[in-house]
């Protein structure tokens, strides 16, 4: 059966981190692009990060400089690094993978196979 996990979820107060992971079975994901979006209540779902197979990455602007995407290609696995975490970061985030290889893209209609999703709260 192909599909996504994610995991890493959980509760945090604003300032602290989250590592999310999002591992792949029935297939590998050494070719794919693989993305992270959230969507958070009443708002649209948005792209997060991405990563090409490449290890070529892309970030939203809300995102920069707190947000780091990463893959293990021997485990494979992608994981999201969330540091400074802020109460707007609350969402649930799915993780996507595009299994033609497309560069860098925030556009869902690329995406294969999809995560069932982890939410991730930032409050005090």
């Amino acid at each position: 059966q192909l599909q996504l996990v994610e995991s890493g979820g959980g509760l945090v107060q604003p300032g602290g981190s989250l590592r999310l992971s999002c591992a792949a079975s029935g297939f590998t994901l050494d070719y794919s692009t693989i993305s992270w979006f959230r969507r958070a209540p009443g708002k649209e779902r948005e792209g997060v990060s991405c990563i090409s197979r490449r290890g070529i990455t892309n970030y939203a602007d809300s995102v920069k400089g707190r947000f780091t995407i990463s893959r293990d290609n021997a485990k494979n696995t992608v994981y999201l690094q969330m540091n400074s975490l802020k109460p707007e970061d609350t969402a649930v985030y799915y993780c996507a993978a595009d299994k033609f290889g497309r560069g860098p893209n925030f556009v869902a209609a690329n995406y294969d196979f999809w995560g069932q999703g982890t939410q991730v709260t930032v409050s005090s």
